[in-house]
């Protein structure tokens, strides 16, 4: 779009002097400036109606797809989409618009989103061709500034080379190693959250047996990622208060501000937005500063043990370091990637799977039972939890494949045509937007029934049911996507939500603060409760 109007402009200003020179008759106000602004804006204007109606509507080889009702002529599906919670609309379109693996709806101004609505389609898309659909250029540079440009935003040959770099440090053998962290860090929470219903926040008042579950969610993953991933426990658990705890609840906190400033970014340069003296500029600009130098002292501090021969495995960085394969920047970019990315998510799935046990107690009574029947007492601080302790729990793993499969943590993901193309043989053009979207996949009926939308941890127990919950594909579940650009930290993750939900459901009683809430989604990267999860806990005696 800038290109495009910056190739209007040059030709205004040419125009304008051939007029003025040749042909002053037609000058506007005899004025260089006055005729250059005029054609500008008219070039503009017709810019504007053949971009917005005229090409898409009548000239775009995407007009023949199947397409959800109720579109603006000039807002598309623009308001639709941006009132519901993310993938919402979208997982209502994939069950009553009529489609072949592929509906089209639009955007604002018209702008074509193609979203991928079948096994087939997917496959495409994620893996048989999937270098062909890159990462959208506006979100590589938006989530760039908090994500860095690691493995979840390279592209191309060097993702390739990060990915192929990196999988020694989250192979399922080295995975397994890090079980011990995810349960003792799990214990800390719990004791944490159970110490915090005994006393009251002020001295003198009764306790509350009320908490926030995604604070707690947040602080424990943060710690998880910082000794398993970086060797360096951030102590969140233990201060709620600690800085990069509250950097990112800052950055990840979607206020009406920030959903403005991400929706001006589909038309507006970002340079600009980030130059406009604006609290939310300075906030991420701040935040930005703080995960970047904790960063690279992290690198700094990591290499000097390494160099005096302090050599440390079990976690990722030092795996990282010790390939060869990264330069101090490209490590940092990736340790920026595993905080944000790593904590985030599995918060985010913690949060969920709180939520849907306030929801059905049978499922929570009945995973306590085998969670308290198979491991030792979350109290007993030399017990030693391995992988097969947990992976071993049929009900457990049903329960959070479950809840991933239900809320999966991030709703949507985006590709960008990166050349003139075809998915299932319909033409697609170059820099058309690709939406992935987990909530409408792992909740499509004909993928998985008419108990598609219900929470069900039985789909998957039983004999081959474990690892597909019954659904014929394996693009039926989409949480961690498929293909070489699958999330890298699929092993790491699930056994860290894993470990978390089998020590808070063991620990405690759970049921909403108000049994009557209504659930209201907040959109962004992850999807989360809008206002936070209040649950009352009670502490069980005897585990």
């Amino acid at each position: 779009m800038a290109v495009q109007k910056r190739v209007l402009l040059l030709d205004s200003i040419l125009l304008s002097l051939f007029v003025n020179q040749y042909a002053p008759a037609y000058s506007v106000c005899h004025s260089f400036y006055w005729t250059a602004t005029a054609l500008f804006s008219a070039q503009v204007l017709l810019h504007a109606i053949w971009s917005i109606i005229i090409y898409p509507k009548l000239l775009s080889p995407l007009r023949h797809l199947p397409t959800p009702p109720g579109a603006s002529l000039i807002l598309g599906h623009f308001l639709t989409v941006s009132k519901a919670a993310t993938g919402e609309p979208q997982r209502e379109w994939i069950e009553t618009v009529p489609n072949d693996g592929i509906i089209k709806y639009s955007f604002l101004f018209n702008d074509d989103r193609v979203l991928l609505t079948s096994p087939k389609a997917l496959a495409e898309v994620l893996v048989h061709r999937n270098y062909e659909f890159i990462k959208p250029s506006r979100m590589r540079t938006g989530l760039g500034r908090v994500l860095g440009i690691g493995i979840l935003l390279a592209e191309g040959d060097e993702h390739k080379r990060q990915r192929r770099t990196l999988m020694p440090a989250f192979s399922f053998r080295h995975v397994k190693d890090l079980y011990p962290i995810f349960w003792d860090k799990s214990r800390e929470m719990v004791e944490a959250m159970d110490e915090a219903v005994r006393k009251p926040d002020i001295p003198g008042e009764k306790p509350s047996s009320v908490v926030e579950i995604g604070n707690w969610a947040s602080r424990a993953t943060l710690d998880i990622i910082g000794v398993a991933g970086l060797g360096q426990d951030f102590h969140a658990l233990a201060d709620p208060n600690n800085e990069l705890n509250q950097t990112y609840r800052s950055i990840f906190t979607n206020t009406p501000l920030a959903r403005a400033m991400q929706l001006l970014g589909n038309f507006v340069p970002l340079w600009i937005l980030r130059a406009l003296p604006l609290k939310r500029n300075q906030e991420i600009s701040d935040a930005i500063k703080l995960i970047k130098s904790t960063c690279r002292n992290l690198v700094q501090s990591k290499k000097q043990k390494l160099e005096k021969g302090e050599r440390t495995d079990v976690d990722i960085l030092s795996v990282a370091i010790e390939s060869g394969g990264f330069s101090d920047e490209d490590l940092v970019n990736q340790l920026m990637t595993f905080l944000a990315a790593g904590h985030e998510t599995t918060a985010s799935a913690l949060i969920w799977a709180t939520y849907l046990m306030c929801l059905h107690p049978e499922v929570q009574s009945r995973l306590r039972q085998e969670i308290r029947g198979a491991l030792p007492s979350i109290s007993d601080r030399n017990a030693k939890i391995s992988s097969t302790d947990i992976d071993h729990l049929p009900y457990l793993n049903a329960v959070c494949n479950e809840t991933m499969r239900v809320f999966s943590p991030v709703p949507i993901t985006l590709r960008e045509a990166a050349e003139d193309t075809t998915i299932l043989d319909h033409p697609i053009p170059k820099g058309t937007t690709i939406i992935i979207c987990p909530w409408a996949i792992n909740s499509s009926k004909t993928l998985w029934g008419e108990d598609a939308k219900e929470f069900n941890p039985d789909r998957w127990m039983g004999p081959g049911r474990a690892n597909t919950g019954g659904a014929d594909s394996n693009y039926s579940f989409l949480t961690f996507l498929h293909g070489p650009r699958s999330c890298i930290g699929k092993d790491f993750a699930k056994a860290e939500f894993a470990s978390l939900v089998a020590a808070v459901v063991g620990r405690f009683e759970m049921e909403l603060e108000d049994p009557n809430m209504i659930l209201d989604i907040s959109g962004g990267i992850t999807a989360k409760p809008r206002g936070g999860l209040f649950v009352k806990i009670k502490p069980i005696e005897g585990w």
